[in-house]
């Protein structure tokens, strides 16, 4: 089963008239659905289905504990409490939840791991190099 992406927007004007994301637009895969491709999105993403590629994003990106992305997470910040597969490049930070298990490649500037938390593969911290 192939399902899309449910966005949900909702936006606020700060002091100076500029409309700012309040951490209430996100997008969310819901359990049981399922993305085979490339997922780009510019605003926060909640994973709780089965991504088959890659997740690129400006915000936010999280696995929830029935989640799974086998690919690459390309974003600011990440949180794992689900299963991934491939390469998780955080530009600040990543955090795994104890009910994580991350196979693969790591690279963010602040790791954040919780006890019982699953990591086999190899981590790098600080600016990832040009």
């Amino acid at each position: 089963m192939i399902a899309s992406v449910i966005m949900f927007m909702k936006t606020r004007k700060n002091m100076a008239g500029v409309q700012s994301n309040t951490g209430s637009m996100y997008n969310s895969l819901t359990a049981g659905s399922k993305i085979i491709g490339t997922v780009i999105t510019d605003n926060d993403i909640r994973v709780d289905g089965t991504i088959e590629g890659d997740v690129k994003c400006m915000g936010k990106i999280v696995v929830g504990e029935k989640g799974s992305v086998m690919g690459t997470i390309t974003g600011q910040n990440a949180e794992s409490m689900g299963r991934v597969e491939g390469k998780i490049e955080a530009a600040q930070s990543l955090t795994m939840s104890a009910t994580c298990h991350v196979h693969g490649e790591i690279q963010a500037q602040t790791l954040t791991v919780e006890p019982n938390a699953v990591f086999n593969g190899t981590c790098a911290m600080g600016k990832a190099e040009k």
